[in-house]
């Protein structure tokens, strides 16, 4: 059994496309039971409001200084990314808010459920932002999907009126920082080598191969895909 550690954001695009790359090189090399992946909390901005208070074109534009057109087009981009994979990706109409609520959940999960459960959770909570274009600050919206995903209503509400696995999100962030992660997605491959960005689906093979192997590398050999505080970007 491997273990992949993987830092994400559930608003980061290419998390989200980088983890259903890593899905389908996993399945196509028939090593799923072969696999454990330990989710670990990354929010791409902490500070972020838990209302929505501007589109993602504006975000885009602002942060690259691209015009309003300029941003589209490459939202529309990394959406084909996704499209690619058979996600209905829908980022230009994403509802940008808070995350810390869904990492806060996802731990519930971890601490409590079942491994399939933690992964159901995972999906829909992207699926909820890039496909459904919910708040995931709402939690309406992240009791429903927990719901969803087989958790318990009464330890959901529990943990979503207080500040439970606060600590927890925290402690990935400050691990993350002590590794110089400053972009996810960010997979480390059984504690031998870190691949910082969304690997192509060969990419992601010759990967995992390696590690099954036991040969450690340093680098990736595929450019990929990042996002951190200041957007996303092709590394």
């Amino acid at each position: 059994m491997i273990t992949l550690t993987i830092w994400s954001d559930f608003a980061c695009p290419y998390c989200y496309i980088g983890e259903k790359r890593l899905e389908k090189a996993i399945e196509e090399l028939g090593v799923k039971n072969d696999i454990q992946i330990d989710y670990r909390a990354y929010e791409l901005d902490p500070e972020a409001s838990k209302e929505v208070v501007s589109t993602t074109p504006e975000r885009f534009a602002k942060k690259y200084r691209l015009s309003f057109e300029g941003a589209n087009e490459q939202i529309e981009q990394i959406s084909a990314l996704g499209r690619e994979l058979g996600i209905d990706f829908k980022y230009a109409t994403t509802q940008y808010s808070n995350t810390r609520d869904a990492h806060r959940l996802m731990k519930l999960a971890e601490s409590k459920y079942d491994r399939e459960t933690v992964e159901r959770l995972n999906e829909l909570l992207f699926k909820a932002y890039f496909v459904e274009n919910l708040i995931l600050a709402d939690h309406s919206v992240l009791l429903s999907k927990a719901l969803e995903a087989g958790m318990k209503e009464e330890e959901v509400k529990e943990v979503l009126e207080s500040e439970m696995y606060n600590d927890e999100v925290r402690f990935d962030e400050r691990e993350a920082m002590m590794r110089g992660i400053r972009g996810v997605p960010y997979i480390v491959f059984n504690g031998d080598f870190a691949v910082p960005g969304a690997l192509t689906l060969d990419g992601f093979k010759s990967a995992i191969e390696r590690t099954m192997k036991k040969v450690n590398e340093s680098e990736p050999t595929e450019r990929a895909h990042q996002c951190g505080p200041d957007g996303c970007q092709l590394l």
